[in-house]
């Protein structure tokens, strides 16, 4: 074993092996492999091993079909084939019109990239799978690319291709423990010997946390106990003439593919049950759990049901092994929070189908620092430290339980919750207000008339849209309050802090005291890494002269790796997190500077406190910083409150708002009001994809500075124009929105990809991002966007539809 290498990838599944080769692909062959017994002996071997190209993202779909042509390659290979039963087809079963509108809007979304589903009715799918019954069913989504593959022999092949490639792989070989240098390099210890590396990759599977806490840290990655059983021949196959496709039933929770002459029978029962929280045992490996069969009688019967032959066939084997599981279902690929040179690609609960797209994804991470994707999905810092092991035990019951469920718009799922609340949680709760979630954060998403008031989840417009249209028409026209929980708040002190801060953004930092702007942060390629607002506060008896930087509730960890990565030794700056300190308090509408005001003493005109201004003041009895700032293009203020004196804020506000009829509002306005005024959201439209002009961010950014991160690739991007280009729609009907990841089509063809879409009601448009070529990038341009599946006509309209001369929030 080399004692020196550029990379150690820890774990030899198909995590592991799809990491090393890709690694190679992408030019660094001086890597390594480690496992500590044979490879694939871990969840890999014991896989169902299906390979669809089904995902409810484009990223998802787009690494599933890197997969699919990687296997198709490894298949062909002469010289070590790999058995890969590519073009079964498969169908994703539906009884409700909401599970078929979701099918729709995911064949739309997967043609962006390419790949072709077909929604079919429930003759269809008993005529392309003949051992179904149609009762209880409406149709389903066919994906003709499904298959399996056998998954010891696509290890092997990837381990084989890495090694022709100057990899070494080292098997039987236990690490003990990790070291990392000053330098930000580290020691991987095992029991054979140490070796020194530049970056470290935990492809550990159900063992991460294992390798985790080598490192000092914990992932939000949990096991859950999965059986699946092989049933005895079944004539039935043998009579079809083809192939069975697979079959994936949200109904009654099940799935099965053939299997030689039988099939593969696998449960999401609903009395499942976790594994490995208190530890695993050093000798399990190629191992399986005892076999429970009493646990998934239920979906048997379900099964049965679907399925009537299962009921004259005879078991021929049970599997019981241990799968990953994150916080959302999604894995962790890409880099650890908080460390230097630390990757890891864990949590795949469907390693082998995506596997080949995980490893080729964090392979351009770690040697180009970023991959051709945005990977926010699948990003292992989009949980921060609400994510624990045992708040994942309660989501991984939950994803388990509904596996093939896939969640709709504005759904919530309530395990695990309250995680994260403010003081205010129950007081608005007790006023009626229906939360969602954002990182782990309760927030109010609207406000229910009653207490018995539900919501019809879906696709299209529902019960809650009246409800929005009111608390917008309350901020337009009156006063409005809500809550803002989470928002990431770093505050930076340091004599270089303004100077560091220049470096970092594409555009102008503020310098005077009081003032407040809006900064963008490019990646080494030029392409858009993150949004904060910077607030310059004056020293006053709560600090020292300080700057705080404000982001995205779930770009805590993401935004603070990038700032500390680009520290200079010699700097003085430092950074520290206040994001769990304080909390936000949005006051808006005409009549929001009569109520800030009646609370908090100073003058709160236009001329003294302008938009984009600052001031550190009392709401009440609480101390609070005031922001002069809008993201509902009314005249707004943000109020930002240390969170034990929030309540305080929040009665002195209540009680002055009374006399002016002031309303609380949820997220849900505030998405429909942003978007009236083209407001972007981080990671829905600000995408590491594309460059800020792309993105009509130009007035952002200031060519002309002497430098700033990604300076130099920006002005090569700019000069060679754009791929896409940003533009806001209005679609010609008021039935649904524009979801993201709708195609947008000109003359049936492609031509772009809506980000996020929902109604403006003080415009009355139904509104859309997109990023469409560029030549059809002009306002008034036709195109068609389509909705829940349809092609709805649309046209390019001006960005900010509402207000556009901004005349009302600087009012």
């Amino acid at each position: 074993m080399r004692d020196q290498a550029r990379v150690v990838v820890i774990g030899g599944g198909i995590a592991g092996c799809s990491a090393l080769y890709h690694l190679t692909q992408e030019g660094w062959t001086d890597v390594m492999l480690i496992e500590r017994d044979e490879l694939t002996s871990g969840t890999t071997w014991h896989s169902a091993a299906q390979v669809t190209n089904f995902g409810m993202t484009q990223t998802m779909v787009g690494l599933k079909s890197h997969s699919i042509s990687l296997y198709k390659d490894l298949r062909d290979d002469a010289d070590y084939p790999v058995g890969y039963n590519f073009g079964d087809g498969g169908i994703r079963l539906a009884n409700t019109q909401a599970q078929m509108d979701g099918y729709r809007h995911f064949t739309s979304m997967a043609a962006g990239m390419d790949v072709e589903f077909e929604v079919i009715d429930a003759a269809e799918c008993a005529r392309r799978h003949p051992l179904i019954s149609t009762d209880n069913l409406l149709g389903g989504l066919w994906d003709p690319t499904d298959g399996h593959i056998d998954p010891a022999q696509l290890c092997q092949a990837l381990a084989r291709r890495a090694r022709l490639a100057g990899a070494e792989v080292n098997r039987h070989t236990q690490v003990t423990g990790l070291t990392q240098h000053a330098d930000a390099t580290w020691t991987v210890h095992t029991d054979k010997g140490d070796v020194r590396c530049d970056v470290v990759v935990n492809a550990g599977g159900y063992r991460c946390n294992e390798i985790g806490a080598m490192m000092g840290v914990s992932h939000p990655v949990a096991s859950m106990e999965h059986q699946y059983f092989l049933t005895e021949d079944i004539p039935a196959i043998a009579d079809a003439g083809h192939r069975m496709p697979l079959l994936r039933c949200p109904i009654s929770d099940y799935y099965c593919r053939q299997e030689k002459g039988g099939l593969l029978l696998g449960f999401y029962e609903q009395d499942c049950r976790t594994w490995g929280m208190d530890g695993i045992d050093p000798h399990f490996t190629n191992a399986l759990c005892p076999d429970d069969l009493d646990r998934v009688t239920d979906v048997l019967e379900g099964a049965f049901e679907r399925m009537p032959a299962l009921m004259e066939t005879g078991i021929r084997e049970v599997v019981n092994g241990p799968i990953t599981y994150t916080i959302d279902g999604a894995p962790l690929v890409g880099p650890v929070p908080g460390k230097r040179n630390a990757f890891c690609i864990i949590g795949l609960r469907a390693g082998l189908g995506e596997g080949g797209g995980h490893g080729w994804l964090l392979a351009q991470q770690i040697v180009h620092g970023e991959a051709e994707y945005d990977t926010w999905i699948i990003d292992p810092r989009r949980f921060t430290g609400h994510a624990t092991v045992e708040l994942t035990a309660l989501k991984a019951v939950e994803d388990y339980q509904n596996e093939f469920r896939f969640h709709f718009p504005h759904e919530h799922r309530p395990a695990g919750r309250p995680m994260k609340t403010t003081p205010l949680t129950p007081l608005l709760l007790g006023e009626g207000a229906e939360m969602g979630t954002v990182n782990g954060w309760e927030r109010v998403d609207y406000i229910k008339p009653a207490p018995d008031f539900t919501e019809t989840l879906g696709y299209h417009f529902n019960e809650v849209h009246a409800l929005v249209a009111a608390e917008v028409q309350a901020v337009a026209t009156g006063v409005g309050l809500t809550e803002v929980s989470g928002f990431n708040r770093f505050e930076l002190t340091g004599t270089d802090t303004h100077a560091f801060l220049d470096r970092m953004v594409c555009g102008t930092v503020p310098r005077r005291p009081g003032r407040v702007g809006l900064g963008y942060l490019l990646n080494h390629h030029g392409m858009l890494k993150a949004e904060a607002t910077l607030i310059n506060l004056p020293a006053s008896d709560r600090g020292p002269e300080r700057v705080w930087y404000g982001s995205a509730a779930a770009s805590e960890f993401h935004d603070m790796d990038w700032l500390t990565s680009h520290l200079r030794p010699s700097e003085d700056v430092t950074i520290r997190s206040l994001t769990n300190a304080q909390t936000i308090l949005v006051l808006a509408g005409p009549r929001a500077r009569d109520v800030l005001s009646a609370v908090a003493r100073g003058d709160w005109s236009r001329e003294a406190f302008p938009w984009l201004s600052a001031r550190e003041t009392h709401i009440g009895i609480a101390p609070a910083t005031v922001l002069g700032v809008s993201f509902s293009g009314e005249l707004a203020y943000e109020l930002h409150i240390p969170n034990q004196n929030l309540q305080a804020a929040y009665a002195a506000l209540r009680k002055a708002g009374a006399a002016h009829d002031l309303r609380l509002f949820g997220s849900r306005a505030v998405e429909s009001m942003r978007m009236e005024k083209g407001f972007l959201h981080w990671k829905a439209d600000i995408l590491t994809e594309f460059d800020p002009f792309e993105t009509g961010l130009d007035r952002f950014v200031k060519l002309e500075k002497p430098d700033f991160v990604g300076k130099d690739a920006l002005v090569t991007r700019a000069a060679a124009g754009h791929r896409k280009t940003r533009v806001t729609l209005a679609i010609d009907c008021d039935h649904a929105p524009g979801l993201g990841g709708a195609s947008v089509r000109r003359d049936g063809r492609i031509v772009g990809t809506v980000t996020s879409g929902d109604w403006g009601h003080r415009t009355r448009l139904n509104l859309a991002y997109a990023f469409v070529d560029p030549d059809l990038a002009e306002p008034g341009t036709a195109l068609h966007v389509d909705i829940v599946g349809d092609p709805v006509p649309a046209k390019i309209i001006a960005p900010s539809p509402y207000d556009p001369g901004f005349d009302r929030m600087r009012s």
